[in-house]
Parts: structure tokens; C-alpha cells; sequence
């Protein structure tokens, strides 16, 4: 389906249904995810309410060029997480990013990313990590390519670290590797990062977030 430009909102429990529609898949038919079976609708649900109680859940909407008048589809949907929970990793969250397998490589993940590093920059996170699971050899196979490696290279991400055969799924090892990307200045005087639901509806338009 053609596309206009991409808005990006506040996703909200609400949306679960949509968005686990958007993952099942990713948990079914690859190797994206180390989960073997997708969480229930009310499990999903629950995620992004505890999400929203501390991090930025966005959404990516777009429109049929064809059907302008037509109601807006979610296309993919971004959240950050805690990286580790004691105090001194306050400043570092995990990022993870889902699009729709009929909008890859269409510009909703970029457009996702960007609003969700404006968003975490706006509440002083400083360091966005992003763990990913990659084939053996870093050679594509049907499970698992090597694309959230490539984007997150071209997000500005670079390679921290990696595990070997760590995460068994289809009956085969898969590595992980984490990737980063820095945000902001790491001062001695850094302040207290600010809980999402803190940043004001100006502050939300300004990251190009829609409340």
C-alpha cells in the first residue's frame, strides 16, 4: 500500500491489539525475537501500559495515497526500556522497533527512531542501546537476516558487543550482539532523567510526536 508521510503518536494501551498484530509474526516466523510464542492480547496490553509509566511507546500511522479519506493504519510501533535497573543506568535505555512486514525499507522505521530518540533526549536519556539477534556468520537465512544490524548502522549505532550462540530458536544457535548509539554530553552534574509522562504536550509536538 502506497503511503503519504509518516505521523508518528502516542501509542496507548489501547492500541494492543494493532501492534501485537504487527508482532506475532516477528515471535512466529523469526528469529527477531527470542519469545517462542506470542504474549496474550492482555499480557501485550499490560507491556504498554508499564511502558508508558516511565519511557516513550510511539506509533507510526500512514494513509492510502489512493484513499485519502480513509482512516489512518498503524504501521510499526517503537518503545525504549529499561537497560538495567539500578540507579546508576538510569541514563541508558534498550530500544526496540517493529514495522509492519508489509512496510519495510518504506521510511516508517526511520521515522520511528527519530521520534523515539527526540522523545528519550527530551527526558535526558543520554546513551539508546539495542540488542540484536544475528544469524551465524552474519549470513542472511530464512529466520533472520542481518537488516536491524545494517539499520541501526545507518541510525548511527555502533557495535558494543557480542554473544555467540546464545539464543536457541528453530531448532539452531543464533548470536546476539548489542549496538549503541550516544545522545547527549555524559557531564559529572547530569540530571535526573524525567519521566516520560512528565514532557508537556509542546514538548511531545517539538520531538514530532502527536499526543
Amino acid at each position: 500500500m502506497p503511503a503519504t508521510a509518516v505521523t508518528i503518536r502516542l501509542a496507548t494501551p489501547a492500541d494492543a491489539k494493532v501492534l501485537l498484530a504487527i508482532y506475532a509474526p516477528y515471535v512466529e516466523n523469526t528469529a527477531i525475537t527470542f519469545e517462542y510464542e506470542p504474549p496474550t492480547l492482555e499480557e501485550f496490553r499490560a507491556r504498554i501500559g508499564r511502558t508508558l509509566q516511565r519511557y516513550p511507546y510511539v506509533a507510526a500511522e500512514i494513509r492510502d495515497q489512493a484513499h485519502p479519506d480513509a482512516a489512518p493504519q498503524i504501521a510499526g510501533y517503537a518503545y525504549a526500556s529499561p537497560f538495567k535497573a539500578r540507579p546508576a543506568y538510569d541514563w541508558a535505555v534498550e530500544t526496540s522497533i517493529y514495522v509492519d512486514a508489509a512496510q519495510r525499507r518504506s521510511g516508517v522505521g526511520r521515522a520511528l527512531h527519530d521520534a523515539l530518540q527526540a522523545c528519550l533526549s527530551a527526558q535526558g536519556i543520554l546513551n539508546m542501546e539495542a540488542c540484536i539477534a544475528m544469524p551465524p556468520d552474519d549470513k542472511d537465512e530464512p529466520h533472520l537476516t542481518c537488516d536491524s544490524a545494517r539499520f541501526h548502522t545507518r541510525q548511527g549505532y555502533r557495535l558494543v558487543g557480542r554473544f555467540m550462540q546464545c539464543g536457541f530458536k528453530y531448532q539452531r544457535w543464533y548470536d546476539m550482539i548489542w549496538m549503541e548509539k550516544l545522545i547527549g554530553a555524559h557531564p559529572a552534574d547530569v540530571k535526573p532523567v524525567r519521566p516520560f509522562p512528565d514532557l508537556t504536550p509542546e514538548e511531545l509536538a517539538a520531538c514530532g510526536v502527536r499526543g
